[in-house]
């Protein structure tokens, strides 16, 4: 009995132990902005060796974020394009999308090519992007604001509803956005009621706490691969967000980065950084 209780702490110390020295690979992302670290996730295995195979290799290194939209997200990381490698080698990476990992405000996720021509999703080889996002309020966030849009249109064509017409219409002319998308919202029970349609749309309790407090991307769920995080630097992504751009949303002075990966113990991760391992 002794020999078993020695041999059962003995287990639980290996156990502790291994624990304290399990490391994970830790992203720096240099820019003239300043620096963002980031952890990649281990249910993404492919999208995460990838990720670390170029960075390791200096592949990265002055490549640019080289499409930016302020409250969407910044897009970088076009290795083939620096390389000028021709298009057949232009690889992708098989999609591993995981509805645990949505675009929260944050989030990398791999570019890829649209569903006309990748059906399977499969991701870029290179090009990653940040999600900013914007904070939605619950009645927007759980509403088809498509469809919404639609029904909307032509209900307000109808004579009967000349006046909620002009309304919206001297929004429209004085581009007050959110005004415009509070009208709609606040007629969608007469439109359920007039189409006889739902037009609610269902979000996880996940997706709702998530984009109506630190806020996202959430019409990209589930079509895109989402592989990791920034953990440290979110400023300066939302300070390359808000750069000047020109034509396909290039930023008119390049922002240019440098990307390393280092090892490092997940206990110290947490305590430098803040982050929770599930």
């Amino acid at each position: 009995m002794k020999i078993k209780s020695l041999f059962l702490i003995g287990l639980i110390i290996l156990v502790f132990s291994s624990c304290s020295v399990e490391k994970d690979y830790l992203v720096k992302i240099e820019t003239r902005h300043g620096d963002m670290y980031a952890l990649l996730f281990d249910e993404t295995p492919k999208h995460k060796s990838n990720f670390i195979e170029l960075a390791e290799n200096g592949r990265f290194d002055s490549t640019q974020f080289h499409r930016v939209i302020e409250n969407f997200m910044v897009q970088g990381g076009d290795v083939f394009g620096k390389e000028n490698l021709p298009r057949e080698e232009w690889y992708t990476v098989p999609a591993e999308i995981n509805p645990k990992y949505i675009h929260g405000k944050g989030m990398i996720a791999a570019a890829r090519m649209g569903n006309n021509v990748n059906p399977e999703r499969a991701s870029s080889g290179s090009q990653f992007y940040i999600v900013q996002g914007k904070v939605y309020t619950k009645p927007e966030l759980v509403t088809d604001m498509r469809l919404l849009g639609e029904k909307f249109n032509q209900f307000i064509g109808l004579e009967s509803n000349k006046e909620l017409r002009e309304k919206y219409y001297r929004l429209y002319e004085a581009r007050e956005l959110d005004s415009m998308n509070q009208i709609m919202l606040g007629a969608k029970a007469s439109l359920e009621n007039f189409y006889n349609i739902n037009l609610e749309k269902k979000m996880t309790p996940q997706q709702i706490e998530t984009y109506t407090s630190e806020g996202g991307t959430p019409h990209l769920d589930n079509e895109y691969t989402v592989f990791g995080k920034i953990i440290k630097g979110l400023d300066v992504m939302e300070t390359i967000a808000k750069e000047k751009t020109g034509a396909q949303d290039k930023p008119l002075e390049p922002v240019y980065m440098k990307v390393s990966v280092s090892q490092m113990n997940k206990k110290k991760i947490t305590k430098e950084f803040g982050y929770t391992y599930e």
